[in-house]
């Protein structure tokens, strides 16, 4: 109930209501970019500030090594569920998505905890930047496999190659250096390095900007995004069953499993709930950028639907706080 009450969460929900209402309102593509430039600083910075408060240390190694294996096991046990009831292309590219995290889901995590008094270390933000990438590099070796199943089974079959040739599919190489030089991930990363060296003098000069300021910058663009989010119902409701089954199940066993984690790990309550919340999380921005231009033979309907038009309210409204429950039931 604390987490609904959240004015934050409350523009998103308004959000929602002005989509589905089709309302004429709405918020220009440049002011929606800053607002989300200026998340990802702000986020970065507050991260690297607690990490130059907190240094490295073996607890820190733990999580950062939990978050790693999380995100290569993710999409890994979501292809592998997947590949048999959908086109694997599809199923790479939703793998790649659920695999990879929201920063903003993130942000709100963080926000609950605050909000409830729960701590938790900035190299969590480190966990987020961690958590980007494998996804994407799983997915474009999944898709490539993909695409040498179905010309084998072309050539057995004597019928027409449905994958594009491998000509048409851009090199491995160009493919990750898209998605390591994306705009989104170097902003987060540079903020982190900047807060990191500046320090404490660094984060008292910025302390208007990524602390007084965070709060409201955070509410106006979660009302961007549940606009967007209602935008994006429609093709959620068109995707298959199996799809929408996995969209709406899939995060709370990504987040049991990183409660599991968690708890073979002895990782404080804090990291806990925010790895949880970064397993149930599902990419809407960076993945449906790299994948849309590394697996073409995918529908982008789907795996960016599901991500924005389910995933993500669901996390929001209900997933952080029972992640948060949860996690103090189980680590106290």
């Amino acid at each position: 109930m604390q987490n609904l009450l959240d004015p934050a969460i409350l523009f998103f929900v308004f959000g929602v209501f002005v989509g589905l209402v089709r309302s004429n309102l709405e918020i220009p593509p440049a002011i929606s970019k800053f607002l989300s430039l200026y998340l990802l600083m702000a986020i970065g910075l507050k991260g690297g500030f607690a990490m130059a408060a907190s240094g490295f240390s073996a607890g820190v190694l733990t999580a950062l090594g939990a978050a790693l294996l999380l995100a290569f096991l993710v999409p890994a046990l979501g292809y592998a569920l997947l590949k048999n009831r959908i086109s694997r292309f599809d199923a790479a590219a939703v793998a790649a998505s659920y695999g990879s995290v929201s920063a903003v889901t993130f942000v709100a995590g963080t926000q609950f905890l605050k909000g409830a008094g729960i701590d938790f270390g900035g190299h969590m933000m480190v966990a987020l930047v961690i958590m980007e990438s494998p996804a994407i590099i799983m997915a474009v070796l999944l898709a490539s496999a993909a695409r040498h199943h179905a010309q084998t089974t072309a050539a057995a079959s004597g019928g027409a190659v449905q994958a594009l040739p491998a000509s048409s599919v851009p090199p491995l190489g160009k493919i990750l250096h898209e998605s390591f030089t994306d705009g989104a991930h170097l902003v987060l990363l540079g903020s982190l390095a900047i807060g990191f060296i500046s320090g404490s003098a660094g984060e008292a000069m910025l302390k208007p900007f990524a602390g007084d300021l965070f709060k409201g910058m955070l509410a106006f663009f979660l009302l961007d995004m549940g606009m967007m989010v209602a935008r994006n119902f429609q093709q959620a409701r068109q995707a298959p069953k199996v799809l929408i089954a996995y969209a709406s199940c899939g995060p709370l066993v990504h987040a049991g499993i990183a409660l599991a984690l968690a708890w073979l790990l002895q990782l404080p309550l804090g990291d806990a709930v925010l790895l949880m919340i970064l397993a149930a999380s599902a990419s809407y921005i960076v993945v449906p950028a790299v994948v849309r231009y590394a697996i073409p033979e995918a529908n982008p309907a789907l795996y960016f639907g599901l991500s924005l038009g389910v995933t993500f309210p669901i996390n929001i409204l209900i997933g952080i706080p029972l992640y948060a429950f949860l996690a103090q039931r189980l680590l106290g």
